[in-house]
């Protein structure tokens, strides 16, 4: 991948405020007086240090190109449907549609992307995926909560591989004067998303009184939403030109990139409540599980791929990549 000075300013400011990030918790944990902020500050320090490491391996996916990308975002779909069924209960009856989700589903999924078969890619999961789950299952002759069992693997799969696979597709996507810049856009897409969610968790930590859906996630108010929803806004229009759009466009994409995320994590968060947990596992320190991460990416991503695709792909009207 062509590792351009926009890319190495990307990759260095996010270097730089992990930096600043990780010097600040540590002297804000030593002037700590209560236990109460100890305990925030060494979760922060937590949260710093597996960011350290998503960062790392997100940026040599990136670096080594297309295919080491998108085996990098399909070891995360995988990561995610797993933590998704186990927390989602099935039977017996379910367990040879699992092997086929998991082992020929999402593999062949995303080597469509990697092919470009844009065709395929869009319809294979919800229409062809989605007839075969059911079916499978039923030849396994368990009819006891069918339906139930059964739209919990569709909708496992449609949001933990088909969602999440928009944001590797964004480098498939032939952009007008935006050729060989793709990994600077997705770049630039996962920040916006992952900034969104910690600027709406200071806003609302610090100025935070007006909840917006308290039974489902008590830590969302408005206050963060619209505080930390600006910021990001801001922040997305400035970097506008690590990206195929105008200022204005920048600004609008990063809106829906905050709209989508919040309301992605906020339905993923009702899915935990109702299964009583807190997250969805615990493979990142500080931060849960893989889903936990990528509940705001998941709902934003396919928004993202085709407004940009209809609106700055070269190839849209033929219907390719």
């Amino acid at each position: 991948m062509n590792l351009d000075r926009e890319l190495t300013w990307l990759i260095s400011g996010v270097v730089a405020i992990l930096i600043i990030a990780s010097v600040l918790t540590r002297i804000l944990r030593k002037k700590a007086r209560s236990e109460g902020t100890r305990a925030t500050m060494d979760n922060v320090l937590s949260r710093t240090r597996a960011w350290w490491g998503m960062v790392a391996i997100f940026t040599l996916a990136i670096l080594i190109g297309q295919t080491g990308t998108i085996i990098l975002f399909g070891l995360l779909s995988f990561m995610a449907l797993r933590e998704f069924i186990t927390l989602t209960p099935t039977r017996p009856g379910d367990h040879r549609t699992l092997f086929w989700v998991f082992f020929i589903i999402t593999p062949l999924h995303y080597w469509y992307l990697q092919d470009g078969w844009y065709g395929m890619f869009c319809i294979f999961i919800p229409v062809y995926a989605f007839l075969f789950v059911p079916m499978r299952s039923a030849l396994a002759g368990d009819c006891e909560r069918f339906l139930e069992r059964t739209a919990k693997i569709q909708w496992g799969l449609l949001i933990c591989v088909y969602c999440v696979s928009h944001a590797p597709a964004l480098l498939k996507l032939d952009l007008r004067n935006y050729t060989g810049e793709n990994a600077k856009l997705l770049f630039w897409f996962v920040i916006i998303v992952e900034i969104s969610d910690v600027l709406q968790y200071v806003w609302g930590k610090t100025c935070g009184k007006h909840k917006i859906a308290p039974s489902v996630s008590p830590n969302k108010t408005w206050e963060g939403l619209i505080g930390g929803g600006l910021c990001t806004v801001v922040i997305g229009a400035a970097s506008w030109q690590v990206t195929p759009y105008s200022p204005f466009q920048s600004a609008g994409m990063s809106a829906l990139i905050v709209l989508t995320g919040f309301l992605g994590g906020l339905v993923m968060s009702a899915i935990k409540r109702d299964r009583g947990v807190k997250d969805w596992g615990h493979a990142i320190a500080g931060h849960g599980g893989v889903m936990d991460r990528l509940d705001s990416l998941c709902f934003a991503a396919p928004v993202v791929f085709h407004i940009t695709r209809y609106g700055f792909d070269s190839h849209a009207l033929l219907q390719k990549f």
